[in-house]
């Protein structure tokens, strides 16, 4: 019985109980309305729920008669052992050895699919995140987003969303002409734009410039040619990088898109905004009364000599998403932009949206890396690459997102690549490994998976087990709600921890020259259920799992 099932039988319970007192008037309540938890002390049962507390006062009478009544009803129902009533009206339920254990088959029969659900279906959400300039290799901070906000894609798919992963290439401005005129200056010999870009890995484009087309020097414009090959050449670097780094994007967007056409994009978001009623002229510049929906200031769109702000861009961009069929737009944006909030959010609802319904911003804090070294071809920044190289996939994603991203995190390399329990990747990863090897070792012995008596796992680490995998499908359910990926992760290291406790306790090949029972067969079902829920776990964050270790 999962927590899911139980709601649905106290909602059962708690409707009869509101008709006894008024036949009249059914019950509004859904299940979701019904809170079911694991109790701190699992000596007070299973599952825990504050149901008769909630709605006592809606039924007329004190929490403790509810409750008292609730808990008979209970008692009828199949799978139920016991139940009690504590404090001022906490109902606590002990189900029967079997009804738990029948969840460990329940997750082997659904594989990959246990722990998905449809909490988010019928959403349809754009997802945009890292979106680094193309004018330079990715660094530490686009590591924490693009570690985070692939996991959130991850948690929104797995609950039922419609996810669009989605990098901005900011490619057109000022930045990209002191992009090419930086490798010109590197592959010419010339010294490099006082504003421009420095760093090795500028004289290494320049080389690749040349490599690629080796006639670029005499092309009508130079600088245009050698821009246009050096930022094919990064953007495929940085891409390189994310899919090294797991890290999948459903689409690029080139902020050229916006500037194309006649009329642009640009344009057309300037009209659609007039057209809501909130674009209005003054001292020769185009301004949205942006402070009508929380922003500090308005915002000029286009200037009086006629070239559009970055904010216009902003808003075609916007515009376009919504024109894609996304009704939801996720930003993840950096520490450095706290001031891109409110400016969204009066951009969305000068759009005609919902400014607290249709779009989300979400800011990361900054990230340290213990003891790590400045690019030696960047000069000036922690590379993700180098990260990548030093720490290693795996636990560079599980170490970033088992924190909230509005925490500064600092990294211990050494920590994160030693092979001991004190490091919360091989801890979690090694529990699954030890899955593998414990099926491994009852396939030898001739345990198999043909006996299922759920009702023989009755020892305390197989309750506490047991429990725990039950709550899998709410954890991902809740970690896709609040986007906080850290929650997948703690709760595997909860459950690797009580995994371990088991193995430690319980057997699932029998000793020396002992007789296979139906409890190692059972056992083994247990098993190979922990070792699926913590592959699907990882697999949310982007993390391996390996079967050796």
């Amino acid at each position: 019985m999962t927590p899911d099932d139980l709601a649905s039988v106290l909602l059962t319970v708690l409707r009869a109980a509101a008709e006894r007192r008024s036949p009249e008037e059914p019950l509004t309540a859904t299940a979701a309305d019904i809170t079911v938890e694991r109790p701190r002390n699992r000596d007070h049962g299973d599952w825990a729920t504050n149901v008769a507390m909630k709605f006592a006062k809606r039924l007329g009478t004190n929490p403790r008669e509810l409750a008292g009544e609730i808990a008979a009803g209970l008692e009828a129902v199949d799978g139920v052992a016991s139940v009690e009533v504590a404090g001022p009206g906490f109902i606590n339920v002990r189900l029967e050895a079997g009804a738990a254990g029948a969840l460990a088959k329940t997750i082997v029969d659904a594989g990959d699919a246990y722990g998905r659900g449809d909490s988010q279906a019928g959403n349809s959400i754009n997802l945009e995140f890292v979106s680094g300039n193309p004018t330079g290799p990715l660094h530490i901070g686009h590591t924490r987003w693009a570690a985070l906000g692939d996991s959130i894609g991850r948690l929104l798919e797995a609950s039922g969303a419609n996810v669009a992963r989605e990098y901005y290439i900011n490619d057109a401005g000022a930045q990209m002409d002191r992009f090419g005129a930086s490798v010109l200056a590197a592959i010419t010999g010339r010294p490099a734009p006082e504003d421009g870009y420095k760093g090795a890995y500028i004289d290494d484009l320049g080389k690749a410039v040349v490599a690629k087309d080796p006639t670029v020097l005499d092309a009508a414009d130079p600088e245009a040619a050698v821009r246009e090959v050096a930022y094919e050449l990064q953007l495929a670097e940085i891409q390189e990088s994310l899919a090294k780094f797991n890290v999948h994007f459903d689409v690029w967007f080139s902020e050229r898109t916006l500037h194309a056409g006649d009329p642009s994009l640009i344009d057309q978001a300037v009209e659609r905004l007039r057209e809501q009623g909130h674009v209005y002229d003054e001292d020769d510049a185009v301004w949205v009364r942006t402070t009508e929906f929380g922003d500090d200031k308005d915002r000029v769109i286009r200037r009086g000599n006629g070239v559009y702000t970055y904010f216009a861009a902003d808003a075609a961009y916007y515009l376009d998403k919504g024109d894609r069929g996304y009704k939801h737009k996720i930003y993840l944006l950096g520490a450095d932009h706290h001031g891109y909030v409110h400016r969204l959010k009066a951009l969305a609802g000068a759009a005609g949206d919902d400014p607290e319904a249709d779009i989300e911003v979400l800011i990361g804090q900054l990230v340290s890396v213990n003891g790590a070294k400045l690019s030696k071809r960047a000069g000036n920044i922690i590379e993700l690459d180098d990260l990548r190289d030093w720490i290693g996939t795996d636990a560079l994603r599980y170490s970033l997102a088992r924190f909230p991203a509005d925490s500064p995190l600092s990294l211990d390399p050494e920590l994160l690549r030693k092979r001991t329990n004190d490091n919360p990747v091989f801890y979690v990863q090694y529990a699954h490994a030890r899955t593998v090897n414990v099926a491994r070792n009852a396939s030898d012995a001739g345990v198999t998976r043909d006996a299922f008596q759920p009702e023989l796992l009755e020892h305390d680490t197989e309750s506490a087990l047991l429990g725990a995998l039950q709550e899998f499908p709410r954890v991902v359910a809740f970690a896709a709600e609040q986007r906080e990926p850290h929650r997948v992760a703690r709760y595997l290291e909860e459950l690797a921890g009580l995994y371990h406790r088991w193995y430690d306790s319980c057997r699932v090949t029998p000793k020396g020259d002992e007789p296979i029972e139906p409890v190692h067969g059972t056992r083994l079902w247990l098993n190979d259920a922990t070792g699926q829920v913590l592959r699907n776990g990882l697999s949310l964050l982007g993390v391996s799992a390996p079967e050796r270790m």
